[in-house]
Protein backbone atom coordinates (compact mmCIF):
# COMPACT_ATOMS: atom_id res chain seq x y z
CA UNK A 1 0.00 0.00 0.00
CA UNK A 2 1.29 3.37 -0.82
CA UNK A 3 2.24 5.69 1.95
CA UNK A 4 1.08 8.65 1.08
CA UNK A 5 -2.21 8.92 -0.82
CA UNK A 6 -2.18 9.20 -5.06
CA UNK A 7 -3.91 12.18 -6.49
CA UNK A 8 -5.31 9.13 -9.37
CA UNK A 9 -7.02 9.82 -12.32
CA UNK A 10 -9.23 7.93 -13.85
CA UNK A 11 -9.96 7.49 -17.29
CA UNK A 12 -10.70 5.15 -20.62
CA UNK A 13 -7.28 4.17 -22.30
CA UNK A 14 -7.04 6.64 -25.20
CA UNK A 15 -3.37 5.54 -26.63
CA UNK A 16 -1.29 2.62 -27.11
CA UNK A 17 0.55 3.33 -24.45
CA UNK A 18 -2.18 3.49 -21.97
CA UNK A 19 -2.99 -0.22 -23.38
CA UNK A 20 0.26 -1.30 -23.25
CA UNK A 21 0.36 -0.03 -19.50
CA UNK A 22 -2.46 -2.18 -18.71
CA UNK A 23 -1.52 -4.79 -20.78
CA UNK A 24 1.61 -5.10 -18.33
CA UNK A 25 -0.26 -4.43 -15.50
CA UNK A 26 -2.53 -7.44 -15.73
CA UNK A 27 0.56 -9.58 -16.81
CA UNK A 28 1.76 -8.71 -13.57
CA UNK A 29 -0.79 -9.76 -11.74
CA UNK A 30 -2.32 -12.41 -13.79
CA UNK A 31 0.75 -14.30 -15.09
CA UNK A 32 3.70 -13.03 -12.46
CA UNK A 33 1.59 -13.27 -9.82
CA UNK A 34 -0.99 -15.69 -10.15
CA UNK A 35 0.15 -18.27 -12.39
CA UNK A 36 -2.07 -17.40 -15.61
CA UNK A 37 -1.17 -18.04 -19.18
CA UNK A 38 -2.86 -17.66 -22.46
CA UNK A 39 -2.19 -18.22 -26.60
CA UNK A 40 -1.41 -14.20 -26.78
CA UNK A 41 0.40 -13.81 -23.90
CA UNK A 42 3.67 -12.07 -24.33
CA UNK A 43 5.95 -13.08 -21.64
CA UNK A 44 9.38 -11.29 -23.65
CA UNK A 45 7.21 -8.03 -23.15
CA UNK A 46 5.37 -8.74 -20.52
CA UNK A 47 2.07 -7.83 -21.14
CA UNK A 48 -1.15 -10.19 -20.87
CA UNK A 49 -3.66 -9.75 -23.69
CA UNK A 50 -6.38 -11.73 -25.71
CA UNK A 51 -8.33 -11.76 -29.08
CA UNK A 52 -11.11 -9.56 -27.23
CA UNK A 53 -8.57 -7.31 -26.37
CA UNK A 54 -9.71 -4.70 -29.27
CA UNK A 55 -13.56 -4.94 -28.83
CA UNK A 56 -13.37 -3.84 -24.88
CA UNK A 57 -12.68 -0.76 -23.41
CA UNK A 58 -10.27 0.02 -20.76
CA UNK A 59 -11.00 1.85 -17.67
CA UNK A 60 -7.54 2.26 -15.88
CA UNK A 61 -6.66 4.37 -13.25
CA UNK A 62 -3.26 5.93 -13.38
CA UNK A 63 -1.15 7.64 -10.64
CA UNK A 64 0.74 10.46 -12.52
CA UNK A 65 3.79 10.07 -9.82
CA UNK A 66 4.67 6.93 -11.84
CA UNK A 67 6.89 6.81 -15.00
CA UNK A 68 4.51 6.74 -18.00
CA UNK A 69 7.96 6.10 -20.52
CA UNK A 70 8.08 2.92 -18.91
CA UNK A 71 4.48 1.60 -18.70
CA UNK A 72 4.32 1.88 -15.08
CA UNK A 73 1.55 4.35 -14.57
CA UNK A 74 -1.44 2.24 -14.88
CA UNK A 75 -2.10 0.97 -11.33
CA UNK A 76 -5.58 0.06 -12.03
CA UNK A 77 -7.82 -1.68 -14.70
CA UNK A 78 -11.59 -2.34 -15.17
CA UNK A 79 -11.79 -3.89 -18.55
CA UNK A 80 -15.80 -3.37 -20.24
CA UNK A 81 -17.79 -4.38 -22.99
CA UNK A 82 -20.96 -3.04 -24.69
CA UNK A 83 -23.10 -4.75 -27.03
CA UNK A 84 -21.80 -2.66 -29.95
CA UNK A 85 -18.30 -3.99 -28.86
CA UNK A 86 -19.90 -7.96 -28.38
CA UNK A 87 -21.47 -7.47 -31.74
CA UNK A 88 -17.92 -6.40 -33.32
CA UNK A 89 -16.55 -9.39 -31.24
CA UNK A 90 -19.04 -12.26 -32.42
CA UNK A 91 -19.76 -12.83 -29.15
CA UNK A 92 -18.89 -11.42 -25.00
CA UNK A 93 -15.95 -13.03 -23.34
CA UNK A 94 -17.98 -14.74 -21.04
CA UNK A 95 -19.50 -16.40 -23.53
CA UNK A 96 -16.57 -18.85 -23.54
CA UNK A 97 -17.35 -20.13 -20.14
CA UNK A 98 -20.90 -19.47 -19.77
CA UNK A 99 -24.24 -19.90 -21.37
CA UNK A 100 -25.90 -16.27 -21.17
CA UNK A 101 -28.82 -16.90 -23.29
CA UNK A 102 -31.17 -15.77 -20.22
CA UNK A 103 -28.93 -12.36 -20.31
CA UNK A 104 -29.05 -11.89 -24.13
CA UNK A 105 -33.06 -12.90 -24.23
CA UNK A 106 -34.12 -10.56 -21.35
CA UNK A 107 -34.01 -7.22 -24.02
CA UNK A 108 -31.91 -5.56 -21.33
CA UNK A 109 -29.02 -3.45 -21.61
CA UNK A 110 -25.72 -5.50 -20.61
CA UNK A 111 -22.33 -4.08 -19.82
CA UNK A 112 -19.88 -7.17 -19.32
CA UNK A 113 -17.43 -6.50 -16.69
CA UNK A 114 -13.89 -8.04 -16.47
CA UNK A 115 -9.90 -8.19 -15.69
CA UNK A 116 -10.43 -5.97 -13.07
CA UNK A 117 -7.12 -6.00 -11.23
CA UNK A 118 -4.84 -3.41 -9.13
CA UNK A 119 -1.02 -3.19 -8.68
CA UNK A 120 -0.05 -4.87 -5.40
CA UNK A 121 1.66 -1.26 -3.52
CA UNK A 122 -2.40 0.32 -3.99
CA UNK A 123 -4.23 -2.52 -2.31
CA UNK A 124 -6.03 -1.75 0.78
CA UNK A 125 -6.69 1.80 0.59
CA UNK A 126 -8.76 3.97 -1.81
CA UNK A 127 -7.80 2.83 -5.29
CA UNK A 128 -10.04 0.42 -5.43
CA UNK A 129 -12.80 2.83 -4.64
CA UNK A 130 -11.75 5.19 -7.46
CA UNK A 131 -12.26 2.22 -9.99
CA UNK A 132 -15.96 1.56 -8.43
CA UNK A 133 -16.92 5.13 -8.71
CA UNK A 134 -15.48 5.10 -12.33
CA UNK A 135 -17.17 1.73 -13.22
CA UNK A 136 -20.44 3.46 -12.00
CA UNK A 137 -20.08 6.67 -14.31
CA UNK A 138 -19.23 4.82 -17.30
CA UNK A 139 -22.43 1.76 -16.40
CA UNK A 140 -24.42 4.74 -15.73
CA UNK A 141 -23.44 6.71 -19.42
CA UNK A 142 -23.96 3.29 -21.01
CA UNK A 143 -27.55 3.16 -19.86
CA UNK A 144 -26.80 -0.61 -18.67
CA UNK A 145 -29.34 -2.44 -16.80
CA UNK A 146 -27.58 -5.63 -15.99
CA UNK A 147 -23.62 -6.24 -15.17
CA UNK A 148 -22.09 -9.08 -15.22
CA UNK A 149 -18.66 -11.07 -15.87
CA UNK A 150 -16.55 -13.93 -15.20
CA UNK A 151 -14.63 -13.44 -11.98
CA UNK A 152 -11.74 -16.18 -10.43
CA UNK A 153 -10.54 -17.89 -7.47
CA UNK A 154 -6.84 -18.54 -7.94
CA UNK A 155 -5.72 -22.13 -8.52
CA UNK A 156 -8.00 -25.16 -9.62
CA UNK A 157 -7.96 -27.49 -6.24
CA UNK A 158 -11.63 -27.95 -5.93
CA UNK A 159 -11.18 -29.57 -2.57
CA UNK A 160 -10.25 -26.19 -1.45
CA UNK A 161 -12.34 -24.16 -2.89
CA UNK A 162 -14.89 -26.42 -2.32
CA UNK A 163 -16.36 -24.29 1.02
CA UNK A 164 -16.40 -21.10 -0.70
CA UNK A 165 -17.94 -22.24 -3.77
CA UNK A 166 -20.72 -24.23 -1.80
CA UNK A 167 -21.46 -21.22 0.48
CA UNK A 168 -21.89 -18.61 -3.11
CA UNK A 169 -24.56 -21.77 -4.57
CA UNK A 170 -26.58 -22.01 -0.95
CA UNK A 171 -26.34 -18.42 -0.68
CA UNK A 172 -25.81 -16.27 -3.65
CA UNK A 173 -27.34 -18.18 -6.27
CA UNK A 174 -29.28 -16.24 -8.72
CA UNK A 175 -32.84 -16.15 -9.52
CA UNK A 176 -33.61 -17.82 -12.74
CA UNK A 177 -34.41 -15.05 -14.75
CA UNK A 178 -30.37 -14.04 -14.84
CA UNK A 179 -29.00 -18.00 -13.58
CA UNK A 180 -26.63 -18.20 -16.56
CA UNK A 181 -24.94 -21.47 -16.34
CA UNK A 182 -20.96 -22.78 -17.19
CA UNK A 183 -20.11 -24.57 -19.99
CA UNK A 184 -20.71 -28.32 -19.92
CA UNK A 185 -17.09 -28.66 -21.35
CA UNK A 186 -15.81 -27.85 -18.26
CA UNK A 187 -18.76 -27.55 -15.30
CA UNK A 188 -17.73 -27.91 -12.17
CA UNK A 189 -20.73 -27.99 -9.29
CA UNK A 190 -20.81 -25.75 -6.89
CA UNK A 191 -23.30 -27.35 -4.23
CA UNK A 192 -20.33 -29.98 -2.64
CA UNK A 193 -21.28 -29.26 0.77
CA UNK A 194 -24.53 -29.08 2.20
CA UNK A 195 -25.56 -26.03 3.48
CA UNK A 196 -26.26 -27.34 6.78
CA UNK A 197 -22.73 -28.68 7.06
CA UNK A 198 -20.88 -25.11 6.31
CA UNK A 199 -19.05 -23.11 8.50
CA UNK A 200 -20.24 -19.85 6.43
CA UNK A 201 -17.89 -17.48 7.87
CA UNK A 202 -15.00 -19.74 7.39
CA UNK A 203 -16.48 -19.79 3.95
CA UNK A 204 -16.92 -16.69 3.27
CA UNK A 205 -12.80 -15.82 3.99
CA UNK A 206 -12.05 -17.77 0.91
CA UNK A 207 -13.79 -15.63 -1.11
CA UNK A 208 -11.67 -12.84 -3.18
CA UNK A 209 -12.41 -9.50 -2.06
CA UNK A 210 -14.24 -8.64 -5.56
CA UNK A 211 -16.33 -11.19 -5.50
CA UNK A 212 -17.91 -10.36 -2.18
CA UNK A 213 -18.03 -6.83 -3.17
CA UNK A 214 -20.29 -7.72 -6.07
CA UNK A 215 -22.33 -9.53 -3.53
CA UNK A 216 -22.41 -6.91 -1.19
CA UNK A 217 -23.56 -4.39 -4.29
CA UNK A 218 -26.47 -6.93 -4.50
CA UNK A 219 -25.04 -9.46 -7.14
CA UNK A 220 -25.44 -13.53 -7.59
CA UNK A 221 -23.50 -16.17 -8.96
CA UNK A 222 -24.25 -18.38 -11.78
CA UNK A 223 -25.05 -22.01 -11.80
CA UNK A 224 -21.84 -23.98 -12.01
CA UNK A 225 -18.20 -22.86 -11.83
CA UNK A 226 -15.92 -23.32 -14.63
CA UNK A 227 -12.31 -24.91 -14.43
CA UNK A 228 -9.61 -22.30 -16.45
CA UNK A 229 -6.68 -24.67 -16.22
CA UNK A 230 -4.53 -22.72 -18.47
CA UNK A 231 -5.33 -19.25 -16.58
CA UNK A 232 -4.55 -21.68 -13.61
CA UNK A 233 -8.03 -19.91 -12.19
CA UNK A 234 -11.85 -21.66 -11.24
CA UNK A 235 -14.20 -19.28 -12.18
CA UNK A 236 -17.56 -17.79 -11.40
CA UNK A 237 -20.11 -15.81 -13.32
CA UNK A 238 -21.18 -12.59 -11.33
CA UNK A 239 -24.46 -10.77 -12.19
CA UNK A 240 -25.55 -8.03 -10.56
CA UNK A 241 -29.27 -6.57 -11.71
CA UNK A 242 -29.05 -2.71 -11.30
CA UNK A 243 -32.73 -2.86 -10.32
CA UNK A 244 -32.76 -5.07 -8.05
CA UNK A 245 -29.86 -3.28 -5.63
CA UNK A 246 -31.73 -1.30 -2.89
CA UNK A 247 -30.71 1.94 -1.65
CA UNK A 248 -28.49 1.04 0.44
CA UNK A 249 -26.42 -0.97 -2.18
CA UNK A 250 -26.93 1.90 -4.75
CA UNK A 251 -25.41 4.02 -2.13
CA UNK A 252 -22.21 2.16 -1.81
CA UNK A 253 -22.17 1.26 -5.92
CA UNK A 254 -22.59 5.44 -6.32
CA UNK A 255 -20.83 6.61 -3.69
CA UNK A 256 -18.21 8.12 -4.86
CA UNK A 257 -19.82 10.39 -7.75
CA UNK A 258 -21.63 12.41 -5.81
Amino acid sequence: MCATAPAFQLRLATDPRDRAAAHRLRYEVFVAELGGDGPLVDHEARREVDRFDAFFDHLILVDPARDAARLDHVVGVYRVMTPEGAARAGQYYTEDEYDISVLRQSGRRLLELGRSCLHPQYRGGTAMMHLWSGLADYATRQGAEILFGVASFHGTDIARLGPSLSVLHHRHLAPPALRVRARSDSFQAMDLIAESDLDRTTAMRGVPALIKGYLRLGGFVGEGAYVDHAFNTTDICLVMDTARMNLRQSAIYTRARA
